[in-house]
């Protein structure tokens, strides 16, 4: 923090600095690359059915099939699209985008209020550079949208009780609350309103009536907005759709499947998973953490078990506030998602900021009383940047090929197509790869100035804005030659070319995921088209598939169709791990 202008947004606008970090980090890259990935097509083609349509409240997404889902964040990316007519990867991604940089700087307001401000700072930092948040605010998916909503939730409900005692009913929360369930359902509302609960009961303050009243009051008046949607989408989808919403935020939780769904649930893990995610979720931090266990000393406890626990419980009540309501938040919010059979690492991102306080506070207190540890992880994670860029300058020069020196351990065709898309990057460089590279390699002079300088709160700084480039790197060019590899686009425009007849009315799909692959990023890039092949049962007309499921449907329905296989991807499209194939077809009785 030596130049004026650093020292200048730290000291008198660090909301703007972090916002200005949060748009570099993120902004200028959701536009680079295609789809290739089932989730973000999936969503983003509901936008497109909105457009399309003019149907807000239920439209069809893929095969016939209505999006189950709330509709928050595909009005966002409708809205955000509208302008210029059409849905693209950059429209669709700027929710999430969005989301991310409001939650960031609202978490560095909420908590720079409350605790030493550097703390808050470095929390936010830590946040933004992990690896579970960056990517989610970079994906065509609801989970940033809603942890924004959720988390946002929490901190207003907090105010209400911190300055109102539970007066009055702050409008602002149900419009959060319900926000949140029109992103992604019931648990918008049922989980902020627990942490909260559970958080009331700890501080010892208020009545079981009075807590009662406030969680009523406040869920009730939360799902005004939300029930409005829920009717009329009721009216167009009928006992359909209302199966889907019972099986999506109650089958889940109460590991129920229902079989009026045409799906598996899915997502079936441990409770282990959950712990496993989040300390992936916070890489690189998670390593410097673990680095940290060995600079730690450790004192035997003369007490025992019983009396150890007291004294933790007493310590827990006598915390401050804020840090109270954040262990409650982070306990309440895992061992919620603890109880469903359906874990995925996305879903505990509400507890991401609270826990980022905590990291914050011990990173700190490291960085301070255990210097070698800082010290030593900034040396890993040096060495670890020093041999990548040392890699790709060779790449770049030609001295190494690095799909040959991969092929030497695997011989798997996604794998080296991979490793072939992120090399091309690099062989055949341009301006910007060049400069992303320089950025890296700037930062990592910076870290290695700093060791030398010995100041370990600037050694750690200096690591987070390594560990900033690092991920300018992976989305400006390794992730944008992943994207472009794996995506479905180019043979979407093979086939429109090649296959002047195909129109809206033509093209079939199977949608049944239980026997099929359901090909979204093919979808989206034909203009989301595609119709149901066993709902439908046409005459004739135009069939994609994967290759092992194009050999499954001539099986299937031996008999009663002639299929001709027309042409190939050829390459592997990446959300199905296999080529696709398209195929001309015609019902035997329609062909007698």
């Amino acid at each position: 923090m030596r130049t004026p202008t650093l020292q200048y947004l730290y000291l008198q606008k660090p909301v703007t600095m972090v916002i200005i970090i949060c748009i570099i980090s993120v902004l200028p890259w959701i536009g680079l690359g295609d789809f290739s990935t089932k989730g973000e097509p999936r969503e983003a083609s509901v936008a497109v059915s909105m457009l399309e349509t003019g149907n807000w409240v239920l439209p069809q997404a893929y095969a016939n099939e209505f999006a189950y889902k709330p509709p928050m964040a595909h009005w966002l990316m409708a809205a955000f699209s509208y302008p210029q007519g059409y849905v693209s990867e950059f429209t669709s991604r700027l929710p999430s985008t969005i989301a991310f940089i409001i939650l960031m700087g609202c978490t560095l307001v909420f908590f720079g209020r409350r605790i030493k401000f550097q703390q808050a700072f470095i929390a936010t930092l830590l946040l933004l550079t992990c690896i579970e948040i960056h990517r989610a605010a970079m994906t065509t998916r609801v989970d940033m949208l809603l942890t924004t909503f959720i988390v946002l939730g929490l901190y207003q409900l907090f105010n209400w009780e911190d300055k109102l005692e539970l007066k009055g009913l702050p409008i602002i929360v149900p419009i959060l609350l319900g926000c949140a369930v029109l992103t992604k359902g019931p648990v918008g509302i049922i989980l902020p309103l627990f942490v909260f609960g559970v958080y009331l009961l700890m501080l010892r303050k208020y009545s079981y009536l009075t807590i009662f009243k406030a969680l009523l009051y406040m869920g009730i008046s939360s799902l005004f907005l939300p029930m409005l949607w829920y009717i009329a989408a009721w009216k167009q989808g009928g006992n359909g759709f209302l199966n889907v919403v019972l099986a999506e935020n109650f089958g889940r939780f109460f590991h129920i499947n229902s079989p009026d769904i045409n799906y598996d649930l899915g997502h079936e893990n441990g409770v282990w998973y959950n712990f496993v995610t989040l300390a992936a979720g916070f890489i690189p931090w998670t390593i410097f953490f673990f680095f940290s266990i060995f600079g730690l000393k450790w004192q035997k406890k003369e007490h025992s078990f019983k009396e150890i626990l007291k004294d933790t419980w007493t310590r827990i009540l006598s915390m401050e506030k804020e840090k109270l309501f954040s262990l409650v938040a982070l306990v309440c919010i895992l061992f919620f998602y603890s109880i469903p059979s359906s874990k995925r690492s996305v879903y505990l991102m509400p507890a991401y900021p609270f826990i980022a306080i905590f990291l914050a506070q011990y990173a700190l207190f490291i960085t301070e009383y255990r210097t070698k540890v800082t010290r030593i992880f900034a040396a890993f994670l040096a060495s670890v940047t020093a041999v990548v860029l040392i890699a790709i300058g060779l790449t770049m020069v030609g001295v190494i090929n690095p799909v040959a020196i991969v092929s030497q351990y695997t011989d798997r065709l996604s794998t080296l197509a991979k490793v072939e898309a992120v090399s091309n990057m690099f062989s055949y460089s341009c301006g910007l790869t060049d400069c992303i590279v320089l950025v890296v390699l700037a930062a990592l002079l910076t870290v290695l100035y700093q060791m030398f300088k010995k100041i370990n709160i600037k050694i750690l700084y200096a690591t987070i804005a390594l560990t900033f480039t690092i991920n300018l790197l992976i989305d400006g060019v390794i992730m944008r030659g992943i994207r472009q590899n794996g995506s479905a686009r180019p043979f979407a425009e093979q086939v429109m070319k090649e296959y002047p007849l195909m129109n809206e009315n033509n093209m079939f799909v199977m949608n049944n995921l239980k026997e099929y692959r359901n090909l979204y990023g093919l979808n989206f890039y034909l203009g989301n088209r595609f119709h149901n092949f066993e709902q439908e049962m046409p005459d004739g007309g135009f069939l994609f598939a994967t290759k092992d499921d194009m050999e499954k449907i001539i099986k299937n329905f031996e008999g009663q169709y002639t299929f001709s296989i027309l042409t190939s991807s050829g390459r592997i499209i990446e959300e199905v791990g296999q080529p696709i194939i398209l195929s001309c077809f015609v019902h035997d009785d329609y062909n007698e």
